[in-house]
């Protein structure tokens, strides 16, 4: 069965397209769009994927939240565990969730993974390293009030931007490690109830943030120092938006709406659609990759407790 769901990026339509999986309602069809399961997570052994980044040979690495373990997924689908990180001492209590958190992950071109770890405990929060072969090392602390969650990275400039989702803050930590920087703190990062800044993206010369209770997707140019620039809200009303990516080298973006079981396409002005929903095989999802034409999206089954998965799909422009 062939899923039709409608978007319109600016004045051209976009497509996502592979193996369907199921019926999805959208109004003001204009393209089709179409999702293929990658994998179907354990969600027993406690694989829920958080956030997603992807390999040159056509594998994708996922943190998995709540296990503290770090994995890569095959092509071919099988989840094979890189990492498992130190369980935070007796009596730590991560801010807002609790349990240890394993949050967002990034790849250097040599292979290198780093990602954020969150546990209420200043011996263990914040950005940890593993190298091809390697075992995992934290190499900058960050405040264990604390849960970082989104992380991207500069390698041109050797920087790795952090979103502090109970802080309200993105932070700029070196490549090399070491002490983090308080990069952008204000009232459009900070939480309103629960979660605030989320998902972070570098892209077009500023660090792109979602945040989560606002809805909100915001640009915050980088300078000409390297300092941050007056924040920009480019999108509302994406309440419980996660992590997002950009389609290409303009300003759409795929947006992973967490309890809503959506995925929305985000335009350069604002205006959002909906273009695979919970009927495509979305379970909760997390975060979202794009390799050429294909997107990956992760879905941590947080809320529905039934299928944590990775679905894929293509991206094409036309007219």
């Amino acid at each position: 069965m062939r899923t039709r769901i409608g978007l319109l990026a600016t004045a051209a339509a976009m497509t996502l397209a592979g193996t369907a999986v199921g019926p999805a309602l959208a109004s003001g069809t204009d393209s089709t769009a179409d999702a293929r399961f990658v994998t179907h997570l354990d969600m027993a052994a406690g694989q829920r994927p958080e956030n997603i980044t992807l390999e040159s040979g056509g594998a994708v690495d996922v943190t998995f939240a709540y296990s503290r373990q770090v994995a890569r997924i095959s092509p071919d689908g099988r989840a094979r565990i890189l990492a498992t990180l130190p369980e935070p001492p007796a009596g730590a209590t991560t801010p807002a969730l609790s349990s240890p958190f394993l949050g967002g992950i990034a790849r250097a071109h040599d292979g290198t993974l780093y990602f954020l770890y969150a546990t209420g405990s200043n011996n263990l929060t914040g950005l940890w390293r593993l190298c091809p072969g390697g075992t995992p090392r934290r190499i900058a602390a960050l405040p264990a009030a604390g849960l970082p969650n989104g992380l991207a990275f500069d390698e041109t400039k050797g920087l790795l931007y952090a979103a502090d989702s109970v802080l309200g803050t993105v932070w700029r930590i070196p490549l090399t490690g070491g002490t983090p920087t308080r990069w952008a703190t204000a009232p459009e990062l900070a939480a309103a109830g629960f979660l605030g800044a989320n998902g972070v993206k570098i892209h077009n010369g500023a660090v792109w943030v979602s945040n989560l209770d606002k809805g909100t997707v915001l640009r915050i140019p980088i300078a000409r120092y390297g300092g941050a620039g007056p924040i920009e809200t480019r999108a509302t009303g994406l309440v419980n938006i996660d992590d997002f990516a950009f389609t290409g080298r303009g300003d759409t973006l795929l947006a992973a709406i967490n309890a809503d079981n959506e995925v929305a396409l985000v335009r350069p002005s604002g205006s959002h659609t909906v273009v695979l929903t919970g009927v495509d095989g979305l379970e909760n999802p997390t975060s979202l990759a794009i390799r050429g034409n294909t997107a990956y999206i992760a879905s941590g089954a947080y809320f529905t407790n039934n299928d944590p998965n990775i679905l894929a799909a293509r991206i094409t422009s036309g007219s």
